[in-house]
């Protein structure tokens, strides 16, 4: 078929482009490319990532589905002109289908770069896809959830962890500290060329640079250089490894910049603007050592490079999920809301690697799974991490707290602080050079930092060695069953971080005694782990809990972030050619009930009463109320709204938690997993509900016409901004698609009060924190 015979067909039949004029319809068949496929081939596979839409030109396919026990549903017939994999590519998430030629197939491959600068510019292409989204949703609707549990199943990465993209290049990720800088360089097609060195500034006399690829390392020194020649002494050390790991410039796509201290402002990474560097500049008050330095390499970095996109990867952006019942520090509220003094975490992206890769390993969804991620190495924290969302972490306002660390104090009572300033008149500066260098395992064994050097020792019967040892495994396993305790369960305990990877002894010791919360490590495993590559599973077979070491790489991980960082920032410049006003609603408590639990507390066979219908379609708030128990208290004549729902769930703001006496987590509607219960009265009866109590997630609802205009998909997690006389910014907000829905955001009731956000005000999205 000749380009001609396409651009013909293109404008005649199919439906997506008859809103096109000739001349771009022959541009986007110009950029893409026409594969032939035979009969019962797969086009497209469950667990594959879309990159391309593709559009059947002859021939017929079915797009299935299939079970877990082999059974095949075939949901959708595509003849010629229909179109396939849109969903995927648009969300990132893996396919939840298989896409099977019938008979012999010619199918246009769009790509990805062709759909976003043509297609989704078009507002009647995005209401086409948007009724072809919406008819397989609705065809999948009952099978959806295990739809995409089986695409992650499926799917080699579920999560996109790989660098691995459609445009060829480098990625370089800094890490510019005082003393050291480190870097990496990353090919977006050869995925084991990465290179990585460490450029070592602390003597003004010399400079000392380590490189490597692979096993192959070069060290050698050099003379001091101003950070302005950073780039020509990365080119100087990539070219120790020999011309095909030489950094050209020109092939570098991105850069992403390893950020320490983001405060409240940054949830997720970014892209960096004037603003941005801004931002960082200010946030130096409570990471000094650090911030300054880093927004020197960025400006350094986009003066050498200014023509590519530029990435600050924040520590604490993982964490900007925490509650403020585990941020808030014990000290007077006007503290944390003027001086911003609170727990802040760090760590994050390493965390977040540790939540993904953990999901993929188990090959189940991210948002079911409860994970305690230790990262242990140079600096040492803890991660609670709930259905994806950071909900508690040992390190608070700078890495200082926490847990004791290789050579930082960890936690400490604050008095002392006071008594070494009042007794041996110690200033600031030589506080901080006690907590943060001089402490840890250092300061206990008063031998080294470095694990293997306090292992060595204690086995040789060093008592402080042996001390130091034992209590940093403590303090790991207790804040193990701390962490349990918070999250109310566990999946999975990961182990990260140079010395969560290495040292067989202290995940053996940290996992000890904790047999009865289903962690049970097999010791042979653990004891032979040897050199990790990936990750490695060191768990018993019978084990509950999956215990998982996972290889951290700092500097690929901010790449890793940055690659994801400039997708979403992309889809957030083509959504903001459309601006979109989002109604807000505010949602008082209210009880979803099963039709046996409507039987209990009003009567056999009784039928929820429609009073009047709520803003999402289908939905109704009902004439029947019923009061809550719990343990503390009681709240009465709590509206039920319907229809009825397989499991009875309650949703509360948290002035409500305290009256009743509960803590119910922050979670999606329908994720009840480890929430508490409570019981239910009704005219007729009483029932008590085991679990089903949740304080709402902020979230989004929209149909899939407004998830194409907004350039967002099903579970992004998106930053709103509220204008007004004070504009209000809300992050953590979860899109929800369905075709039955109607766009709004809803807020709960205290929070809206707080913010002073009445329904009826607008909200606009402008970011894109998470695809997952």
């Amino acid at each position: 078929m000749t380009e001609t015979d396409l651009n013909k067909f293109f404008l005649e039949q199919v439906r997506l482009f008859e809103a096109f004029p000739a001349e771009e319809v022959g541009e986007i068949v110009a950029r893409s490319r026409l594969v032939t496929y035979e009969g019962n081939e797969a086009i497209m596979e469950t667990g594959d990532r879309g990159r391309f839409i593709g559009v059947i030109v002859s021939g017929h396919a079915e797009v299935s589905i299939t079970d877990n026990t082999g059974v095949r549903t075939v949901i959708q017939q595509l003849g010629p002109g229909d179109v396939c994999g849109a969903i995927s590519l648009l969300t990132g998430d893996p396919l939840v289908a298989d896409v099977i030629a019938g008979t012999r197939c010619f199918v246009l491959e769009i790509p990805q770069d062709v759909v976003h600068a043509h297609i989704l510019g078009n507002p009647q292409a995005v209401a086409y896809l948007s009724r072809v989204l919406a008819d397989v949703t609705r065809a999948m609707s009952a099978d959806m959830a295990a739809a995409r549990a089986g695409a992650v199943a499926k799917s080699e990465d579920p999560y996109a962890l790989s660098l691995r993209t459609d445009v060829p290049g480098k990625v370089v990720a800094l890490n510019v500290g005082a003393g050291r800088i480190r870097f990496g360089i990353y090919d977006t097609r050869d995925l084991g060329a990465d290179v990585q060195g460490t450029i070592d500034v602390s003597d003004p006399a010399v400079c000392r640079v380590a490189v490597g690829v692979g096993p192959h390392r070069r060290s050698y020194e050099r003379a001091p250089f101003p950070l302005a020649g950073l780039f020509g002494v990365m080119q100087e050390a990539a070219g120790q490894l020999g011309g095909d790991f030489a950094l050209h410039l020109p092939d570098v796509v991105a850069v992403g910049h390893r950020v320490v201290h983001g405060g409240n402002r940054f949830a997720s990474a970014v892209v960096v603007t004037p603003a941005v560097i801004a931002d960082i500049e200010a946030l130096a008050v409570f990471a000094p050592q650090h911030n300054p330095q880093n927004v020197a390499g960025i400006e350094v970095a986009m003066k050498e490079l200014p023509h590519v996109p530029h990435v600050a990867v924040f520590d604490t952006a993982f964490h900007q999920t925490l509650p403020p019942y585990a941020y808030l520090y014990g000290l007077p509220y006007g503290m944390y809301k003027q001086e911003g003094i609170r727990r802040y975490g760090f760590h994050g992206t390493s965390h977040r690697y540790v939540s993904l890769k953990s999901a993929e390993v188990l090959k189940r969804p991210l948002g079911e799974l409860e994970i305690v991620s230790c990262h242990l190495g140079v600096g040492a924290s803890m991660c609670a991490i709930d259905h994806g969302r950071s909900v508690d972490t040992t390190m608070g306002m700078t890495p200082s707290d926490g847990l004791i660390m290789p050579t930082r104090s960890g936690s400490i009572d604050p008095a002392v602080m006071i008594h070494l300033m009042d007794h041996y008149r110690m200033t600031p500066e030589q506080l901080s050079a006690l907590i943060n260098t001089q402490s840890g395992l250092k300061g206990i064994s008063g031998l080294s930092g470095d694990i293997r050097e306090i292992e060595e020792a204690a086995n040789d019967g060093h008592h402080r060695a042996l001390l130091a040892h034992k209590a940093f495994c403590y303090q790991i396993r207790k804040n193990i069953g701390a962490y349990v305790a918070a999250m109310g369960g566990i999946d999975v305990l990961a182990f990260t971080g140079e010395v969560g990877e290495t040292s067989a002894a202290v995940r053996s010791l940290a996992c000890q005694g904790l047999g009865y919360m289903g962690i049970r490590l097999d010791e042979e495993r653990n004891r032979d782990l040897g050199r990790l590559v990936s990750h490695a599973v060191v768990s018993a077979d019978d084990s509950p809990v999956k215990i998982l070491v996972i290889a951290n790489d700092n500097e690929r991980l901010v790449a890793w972030e940055t690659l994801r960082a400039v997708e979403r920032n992309q889809l957030l410049v083509s959504a903001g050619q459309q601006r979109c006003p989002i109604p807000i609603e505010i949602s008082a408590h209210h009880v979803h009930l099963s039709q046996a639990d409507v039987e209990k507390l009003f009567g056999s066979g009784h039928q929820l009463t429609p009073q009047h219908e709520l803003s999402q379609p289908g939905q109704y708030a009902c004439a029947e109320k019923v009061h809550l128990v719990g343990p503390k208290g009681r709240i009465a004549n709590v509206r039920v709204l319907g229809p009825t729902r397989k499991e009875t769930q309650v949703e509360i703001a948290m002035t409500e938690q305290f009256k009743l006496g509960v803590q119910p987590p922050i979670r999606e509607s329908g994720d009840l997993a480890n929430t508490p219960g409570v019981t239910l009265e009704g005219p007729h009866g009483s029932a008590t509900i085991e679990r089903g109590v949740i304080c709402a997630q902020r979230h989004i609802h929209m149909t899939p016409e407004d998830a194409l205009r907004l350039h967002v998909g099903d579970k992004y997690i998106v930053r709103v901004r509220v204008e007004g006389e004070r504009e209000l910014i809300f992050g953590d907000v979860v899109v929800r698609v369905s075709p039955s829905y109607r766009l709004a955001m809803h807020l709960d009731t205290d929070e809206g009060n707080a913010a002073n956000i009445r329904t009826g005000m607008v909200g606009y999205i402008d970011a894109i924190q998470s695809r997952h």
